[in-house]
């Protein structure tokens, strides 16, 4: 297994080499054919970042196979509808690939808004649809006026890019709606929460938190999100960006027409909560009591969860986590959690940092950590089993990787059930790989050397 080989071409994606030489990572490229890169398509980097809007309707043109891979993508919960894990398609076939499926759209659109009445609609262009030229955004148009409701494309042909790019059509699409609602109730200590899906419920918790300090949520994107909000998030006077590849492009675009600045943060891990909230405070320096408040929340919270947090570590001190997952910042946070438990990153990846992201990333990490970007299986396999891993954190596609391997693995992506974000989050994390690495089953396991 120490022989599993390397493209060449990906060589100057992989990072593998102790010590304090030079450090360059290429990113940002598309996905090498034939590597089968654990990456997601342009369409579903789209689905993923719209999906939680829970009083949208969500249509998916192209063939079934694409809702049918995208369906209830995200473990995003609603306090409200639930029209968003519907999963609607125009279902098109081989006699609308030769004739055109503009017909069949309109059909769609119009059928499914007088059945299930909802605030805004969201029209997903696939491959073939790209391939075959209908003009959606011409059907969005006429429904919308037929219909009175937003009916928004999102140009998310699959080919046209990486992931990433698909993560830029969604919130071409949502800055069409910002800026259409009322702002008038909006406080001058306001927030909107970008790159937040509600995953296990986060987004509540991350909401109160913040309730507490005594900022104004406007609106959150996208989890547990409402097309009334997102068309108010203009009011809000700072943005807080946590999923930075999947909503940067959106806090620009809203930096760019309405002047509002944002920063980055993360929720995960007590170090990163902590400074997201503190940072958030910073931004308010008229409000005297805010850095009170957020200080007597941390502390409160962190004293909750330390002591079970110690006993945890004292069974993990030593072990190795291997960490591949969507966005760099996570990894960032992944790391600095992995830390405080008493475990040792010893392979760091993401889909789609930046080269400012594996700078930081290396920084964190000890200097013979594997980085990876936009890695395929058979180079996790490889790193994984070379540097003795005895824990995998990832997503859906990475879970038979570990297996396959003997390995233990912990999911945080975002097709999860389990909130892990948060101080509370940050408990439930460090149980979830308690158990896994503590399992007895490891014993039972011939791995290979």
């Amino acid at each position: 297994m120490r022989t599993i080989p390397l493209l060449r071409e990906r060589e100057k994606q992989i990072f593998d080499k102790a010590g304090n030489g030079t450090f360059e990572m290429a990113c940002d490229r598309h996905s090498l054919a034939g590597s089968v890169s654990q990456r997601a398509c342009v369409f579903c980097g789209s689905r993923v970042v719209l999906y939680p809007i829970a009083d949208a309707l969500h249509l998916v043109h192209g063939p079934i196979g694409c809702a049918a891979y995208t369906w209830d993508i995200r473990g995003a919960l609603s306090s409200g509808p639930q029209l968003h894990r519907m999963s609607f398609s125009t279902d098109l076939g081989e006699r609308e690939v030769i004739f055109g499926g503009e017909p069949r759209l309109y059909k769609a659109l119009c059928e499914l808004i007088a059945t299930y009445r909802p605030k805004a609609a969201f029209v997903y262009s696939t491959c073939i649809v790209g391939i075959i030229g209908d003009d959606v955004a011409a059907v969005c148009r006429r429904v919308a006026r037929e219909q009175g409701i937003p009916v928004l494309p999102v140009h998310s042909e699959g080919f046209k890019g990486t992931k990433k790019d698909g993560y830029k059509a969604a919130c071409d699409a949502l800055f069409s709606l910002v800026g259409t609602g009322d702002i008038t109730d909006i406080a001058a200590v306001s927030i909107n929460i970008l790159g937040e899906f509600n995953i296990g419920g986060e987004a509540w918790m991350i909401r109160q938190y913040y309730e507490r300090m005594g900022v104004q949520v406007v609106s959150v994107l996208t989890g547990d999100g409402r097309v009334d909000d997102v068309r108010r998030a203009h009011g809000a006077t700072l943005n807080v960006v946590q999923c930075s590849g999947a909503m940067t492009f959106l806090a620009e675009q809203m930096k760019e027409r309405y002047g509002i600045p944002y920063i980055r943060a993360s929720y995960f891990g007590i170090e990163d909560t902590a400074q997201a909230l503190y940072d958030v405070a910073a931004h308010f320096p008229d409000d005297p009591g805010i850095r009170e408040r957020t200080e007597t929340l941390v502390r409160d919270e962190v004293a909750a969860v330390m002591p079970e947090l110690r006993h945890i570590r004292g069974d993990l001190e030593g072990k190795r986590a291997a960490v591949y997952v969507g966005g760099a910042f996570k990894v960032f946070s992944l790391i600095k959690a992995l830390r405080l438990i008493g475990m040792r990153v010893v392979l760091a990846g993401s889909q789609t940092g930046n080269a400012d992201d594996y700078a930081h990333m290396r920084a964190l990490c000890d200097p013979d950590t594997v980085i990876l970007d936009d890695a395929n299986p058979l180079e996790l396999s490889r790193f994984v089993i070379e540097k003795q891993a005895d824990l995998f954190i990832g997503g859906v596609k990475e879970r038979p990787i570990a297996y396959k391997l003997g390995l233990g693995f912990c999911d945080h992506n975002h097709e999860r059930k389990t909130p892990l974000a948060g101080f509370e989050g940050m408990l439930h994390f460090a149980k979830e790989v308690h158990l896994t690495v503590t399992s007895p089953v490891w014993a039972l396991l011939r791995r290979t050397p």
